[in-house]
């Protein structure tokens, strides 16, 4: 006798962000950062958003806690792909995808290295609302905390672009 996991259902994540920033130059830290959070305003909640994050990582196999996983050896095989077009990324997932508009540091920083690194967190931020300007503070005090860190899959992607 054989199961099968039903498929995450995606609705149930409610709104899917996406953030991009990179770490203070001035100190030799240029890494271009892309976040995935939800906002917690799915059908079934705070709760049944974050329940929701954590199925669709380990449906798609990406762990969560401390591993890396590295998506730069087999970029166009890798469950998380980043396409990113003039500013714009594009961040796709299998039944998923979410877009957001890149700083130019981003945008140099993730040129010139080829590669961001990328977290999705299964914490929902309903602070980080899409079209409002999120602080240096509130991005410290939400991708900065343990609990968010260690409930969160962590990955490398390459960039992929556009060929002009």
């Amino acid at each position: 006798m054989t199961s099968t996991q039903a498929e995450t259902d995606r609705s149930l994540l409610g709104t899917l962000s996406v953030l991009a920033w990179i770490g203070d130059p001035s100190e030799g830290h240029d890494v271009p950062y892309l976040i995935a959070y939800t906002l917690g305003d799915g059908p079934q909640g705070r709760e049944g958003g974050e329940a929701a994050a954590r199925g669709l990582l380990e449906e798609i196999g990406l762990q969560i806690g401390d591993v890396v996983m590295d998506g730069t050896r087999n970029p166009r095989t890798f469950p998380v792909q980043i396409l990113l077009a003039d500013d714009q990324i594009a961040l796709t997932l299998p039944g998923l995808n979410a877009t957001c508009t890149a700083p130019p540091e981003w945008v140099a920083a993730a040129n010139e290295s080829g590669q961001a690194y990328f977290l999705f967190a299964t914490r929902a931020w309903p602070e980080a609302v899409p079209g409002q300007a999120v602080t240096p503070e509130l991005l410290q005090g939400f991708a900065g905390d343990e609990a968010v860190l260690t409930s969160s899959a962590h990955c490398v992607l390459a960039v992929q672009t556009l060929q002009k």
